[in-house]
C-alpha cells in the first residue's frame, strides 16, 4: 500500500558527478554522451542526482528530464538567489536542496544522497567526489569517452596504492554502465559507515 502512495520510494538514485566548467564543455561528443547518460538513467527507472551545477552533470539532468525522469540537485548555495547569482548555477533539476555548505561539504551530501555514482569527464572537484565515494565503498561508475579523470582512474589508484575493487565499474556505453550500476546496487548493501574502507579493510593513510 505504501508503494502505491509513494511510487518513488524504491527507485534507485544514481548520482552524476563531472566537469562543471572547463574545456570539456566545448567538446560536443562529451556533451552528447553526458546527455545520453541522463536519458538512460531515466529509461532504467532511476532518479538522477547531481550537484545542481552547470556543465556535464547538468547535461545529464537535461537528458533525464527529456525522458520524464526525476532529477534532484544538491546545491552548495544557501538559497535560490545565491545559487543563481553567486554560483551561477541552473535550475534544471526538479528538486533542489540548498545546503549552504559550499562545494567541498556539498560533495559529501551529493554522494550520500545517491545509491551509487557515475563520473563523466571530471577535474579536481570530481576527483574529490571519486575519493570520497571510494573510501565509503559506494558503487562508482566511470563513463569512458568523456575524458578528464575518467581516463586516469587506474593510474590514480596506482599512485595512491589502491586497488580497483568490484564496486568500480568502467564502461564506454551509457546504457550498459547504468544497467551494471543498477544491478550492483540491487545485489549489494550500501555503505553503512563513514570512511567504510578504513573501518572494514583496515587501510590507513
Amino acid at each position: 500500500m505504501d508503494d502505491i502512495k509513494n511510487p518513488l520510494k524504491n527507485k534507485i538514485r544514481i548520482g552524476v558527478m563531472g566537469s562543471a566548467s572547463g574545456p570539456l564543455l566545448e567538446d560536443p561528443k562529451v556533451i552528447e554522451k553526458s546527455y545520453i547518460l541522463g536519458r538512460k538513467i531515466a529509461q532504467n527507472d532511476c532518479i538522477l542526482v547531481n550537484g545542481a551545477c552547470p556543465g556535464l552533470p547538468d547535461e545529464a539532468a537535461k537528458g533525464a528530464n527529456s525522458e520524464g525522469g526525476i532529477t534532484i540537485g544538491i546545491s552548495p548555495a544557501f538559497s535560490k538567489k545565491e545559487h543563481i547569482k553567486d554560483y551561477k548555477s541552473p535550475l534544471t533539476c526538479d528538486f533542489i536542496l540548498y545546503t549552504g555548505m559550499g562545494f567541498m561539504e556539498r560533495d559529501i551530501i551529493n554522494i550520500r544522497t545517491a545509491d551509487g555514482i557515475i563520473i563523466v569527464g571530471g577535474g579536481i572537484g570530481s576527483l574529490n567526489e571519486f575519493t570520497i565515494a571510494y573510501d565509503e565503498l559506494s558503487p562508482i561508475g566511470i563513463l569512458l569517452g568523456t575524458k578528464g579523470i575518467t581516463t586516469h582512474i587506474d593510474e590514480i589508484l596506482d599512485i595512491c596504492h589502491r586497488e580497483r575493487t568490484d564496486n568500480i565499474i568502467i564502461e564506454d556505453d551509457p546504457d550498459t554502465l547504468v544497467k551494471k550500476i543498477k544491478e550492483y546496487i540491487n545485489e549489494h548493501e550500501g555503505p553503512v559507515y563513514e570512511d567504510a574502507r578504513v573501518r572494514e579493510l583496515g587501510i590507513k593513510g
